[in-house]
């Protein structure tokens, strides 16, 4: 049996438990748009805060562990809303994947050069 695209498939299982509960990103409109990306960018927001708490990072509280369980689930927590985001923008799993690419691409090319200086024309392409 074949493996299918893992990525494509995410961003296929994401569609539809947005649309189970009513977020249909194909034909928003501007302000639905930017109402969702600050909805999504909320959501993302409190995940990190959670990631951040699966963390003993009270230097000061003895009582605390690292709950790793928990943190693998709140970085899938962060995939959900990150795909919504890309879906928001009218994104595909091909589309994030090149910008993605591109983008590494820049990265890598930053640290060769030392990236001492800010290009703010070096990820237009993307």
């Amino acid at each position: 049996m074949e493996t299918p695209d893992q990525l494509r498939e995410l961003f296929r299982m994401q569609r539809a438990l947005n649309e189970r509960i009513g977020v249909r990103t194909a034909n928003m409109n501007e302000g639905e748009r930017t109402q969702w990306l600050l909805n999504y960018c909320r959501a993302m927001s409190q995940e990190i805060a959670e990631l951040t708490d699966s963390v003993p990072w009270k230097w000061w509280a003895k009582y605390q562990k690292f709950d790793e369980q928990n943190a693998r689930v709140e970085v899938v927590d962060l995939f959900h809303f990150l795909i919504s985001l890309a879906q928001v923008l009218g994104m595909s799993a091909d589309d994030v994947f090149n910008a993605y690419v591109k983008k590494n691409e820049v990265n890598f090319k930053r640290q060769q050069t030392g990236y001492t200086l800010k290009d703010e024309l070096d990820s237009k392409h993307i």
